[in-house]
């Protein structure tokens, strides 16, 4: 296992103080590139848009209404005939529905959206190596009869770590999986190119070193002059945006990590992403991060045991056009583009780095409330004195993510941080939803199926099926906003019934009251492959640095998981039908819709793989208990991913 080295923060601390003011003073270009901009707003621009009063008259914004389309119409249909044509390989016989479906031989055709779920680098990787064996340019994932899926997919969404992976993929123009994590085999040293994920670095001292991490530290105070200097917050996930940009945005390679003439991402906008050729050829699923909303006055008694965010807090998502939430507290929207705007004359661009956004998703600075120990006796105390001295801010909360609150004075009788000048957003699974569902449970979508990575770290660094809990409990509590299938309502009955280490269907059954609820496809990385293999996916969300071979082993690992299916005979390692199966799951709601009665393959499949409803003589709680959420593992454990180097902390995690 790779070494993590820790500096001391009282050495540290002191060794930063005594550093000369001169070395963060001067703005670096990625200082500059990192810096918001104003500017005339574009004729007949509006900030705001209502997205709709209820589930039953939401819209979705034009710009991904076209998108959608014309990746529906464009592209869509043959990755659908690709993935029909690696399924049939595995030569088990499709009912002709099915193959109609798939084949664009239907009037039907399905919508699908993947969500892959928060834990730090252990869910990027492991949410990595699931969406590998879904790639159709993966010739194992063709053999296999999974690739394709990943092409036909109209929706991605990712939160925490699970947006680390999709931001990386994103903005760096949909590279395959192993240009994803480990960099093109011959890379070009520039800031618009793609490098990898770095991992080797560790994200808060990538050196180990005193001297280098200092000046590293110093570096990431200097990106952030430019930003505070025009008047805009800045706060610890500013810090925490830099640092990541050198391991998830492009321009950084193990040849000019610590080279401030580069821009290391700053200045790459999640906006930007609709300019990529992958995006404007509409070959990738539209992407979505999601985050939480923490405000004052927030209702603690909606709090799901054990979790910060109450359930009663809007979600908020970031995709390329547009940030806000659909839940019916808000139902608004802001463009991507100009976040950081308060009006509808004087427009700011260049908030929305693309690092921040995934930086804002797995924000988890505010659990231990680091805005009020600024001139306590901690550890802390010394640097985070120098961050006071060098960027003075009064009334500012230095533990959260703020954005320019584009709604300001909307909805003032439903939506809690109405009248807050900036909105306060934390990691996107503080509220116990540790997998992005929300995004694609918006009816406005119409996404049929939803396929659930879960690589949370609930018990021994696997996921035990809690966060499926607080979506149910959530959608509860907010119907008829939202459908969602029904899941157990308790740990007890997901750990009894093994749905955690096996793929489980969810919703198999529909009735006309919730006709319009996906079908929810969970794949958990819940415990070993079943071929005898020793697990090595369950890491801690401690480990935030990983050699090359260690990552290439967990996608090898995870790709078995993802292919292995649950085999009827317990004999035998692997399903040889799980591939059909899982195309039956893909087209069931369009089946429905097109009248067609489930048979052959898929209602033996169905059988199988779909949970049935049973309930056990336990006592079940009806939250997901002390779970936690996006790169935490849980309160008790302390798991905390926060970046501390950047500040002079100790990363607790």
């Amino acid at each position: 296992m790779p070494r993590i080295a820790w500096i001391n923060p009282v050495i540290l601390g002191l060794y930063l103080l005594s550093l000369p003011a001169w070395l963060a003073s001067a703005q670096s270009i990625a200082s500059q590139a990192y810096t918001p901009v104003a500017g005339a707003c574009p004729d007949g621009f509006s900030l705001v848009r209502m997205a709709g009063s209820s589930a039953d008259n939401q819209t979705l914004s034009s710009s991904e209404s076209s998108y959608v389309q014309a990746r529906r119409s464009q592209a869509i249909p043959q990755a659908w005939t690709t993935y029909l044509a690696n399924v049939e390989t595995t030569n088990v016989a499709l009912p002709s529905y099915v193959s109609s479906i798939l084949g664009g031989n239907s009037s039907q055709t399905p919508t699908l959206g993947i969500a892959t779920s928060g834990g730090g680098y252990r869910a990027a990787i492991f949410g990595a190596g699931v969406l590998n064996a879904l790639d159709a340019r993966n010739a194992s994932s063709n053999s296999a009869g999974t690739g394709g899926l990943l092409q036909s997919a109209t929706y991605l969404a990712g939160l925490s770590g699970g947006s680390w992976l999709l931001t990386s993929l994103a903005q760096a123009n949909f590279p395959t999986i192993q240009e994803l994590a480990f960099g093109p085999p011959n890379p070009t040293v520039a800031n618009n190119s793609w490098g990898g994920w770095n991992a080797e670095y560790n994200l808060v001292a990538p050196s180990g070193n005193l001297v280098t991490d200092t000046e590293y530290i110093t570096d990431l105070v200097d990106e952030l002059m430019g930003k505070y200097d025009a008047g805009y917050p800045v706060t610890l996930a500013d810090f925490w945006a830099r640092a990541l940009a050198r391991h998830f945005v492009n321009g950084t390679f193990s040849a000019n990590l610590y080279d401030e003439s580069y821009t290391h991402g700053a200045g790459i906008l999640w906006s930007g992403v609709a300019e990529t050729t992958s995006f404007t050829s509409y070959m990738i699923p539209f992407p979505i991060v999601v985050t939480d909303l923490s405000a004052p006055g927030q209702n603690a008694s909606n709090d799901i045991s054990g979790n910060i965010i109450p359930i009663s807090n809007p979600i908020m998502e970031f995709n390329v056009f547009e940030m806000g939430s659909f839940d019916p507290m808000l139902s608004a929207f802001a463009p991507t583009k100009y976040l950081g705007t308060k009006n509808n004359s004087v427009c700011i661009t260049n908030y929305d780095q693309s690092a921040l956004v995934t930086g804002t998703s797995s924000e988890l600075f505010n659990l231990y409330n680091l805005t009020n120990i600024l001139d306590s006796d901690s550890t802390f105390g010394p640097v985070l004195g120098l961050l006071d001295e060098l960027l003075p801010e009064s009334g500012i909360e230095l533990d959260v993510a703020l954005w320019p609150n584009p709604f300001y004075g909307v909805a003032p009788d439903t939506f809690i941080a109405s009248n807050q000048v900036d909105l306060s957003l934390v990691d996107g699974g503080e509220d116990g939803e540790v997998i992005p569902l929300q995004p694609l449970l918006v009816k406005a979508r119409g996404v049929d199926t939803i396929l659930a990575i879960d690589a949370t770290a609930d018990v021994n660094n696997f996921a035990d099926g809690s966060s499926l809990i607080a979506t149910q409990n959530r959608t509860m509590f907010l119907s008829p906003a939202y459908s969602f299938p029904p899941v157990p309502t308790s740990l007890e009955e997901f750990t009894a019934q093994n749905l955690s280490t096996r793929p489980t269907f969810f919703g198999c059954n529909t009735t006309s009251s919730n006709a319009s609820t996906p079908l929810l496809i969970y794949l958990a990385n819940g415990g070993p492959p079943h071929n005898g293999e020793s697990p090595v996916t369950n890491t801690s969300t401690t480990q935030i640095s990983y050699d090359p071979s260690q990552i290439q082993t967990m996608l090898d690992q995870t790709f078995t998981i993802a292919t292995q299916g649950f085999p009827a005979d317990t004999s035998t390692p692997t399903d040889p039908e799980w591939p059909a199966c899982l195309a039956c799951a893909i087209v069931d709601r369009a089946r429905e819709r097109a009248g067609e009665t489930r048979s052959g393959v898929c209602e033996s499949c169905f059988a199988r793989y779909c949970w049935n409803g049973s309930t056990l003589a336990v006592s079940t709680q009806t939250s997901s208990g002390n779970r936690a959420f996006g790169a935490v593992s849980s309160l008790r454990g302390g798991v905390v991913l926060m970046l501390a180097v950047a500040v002079g902390i100790l990363v607790l995690m």
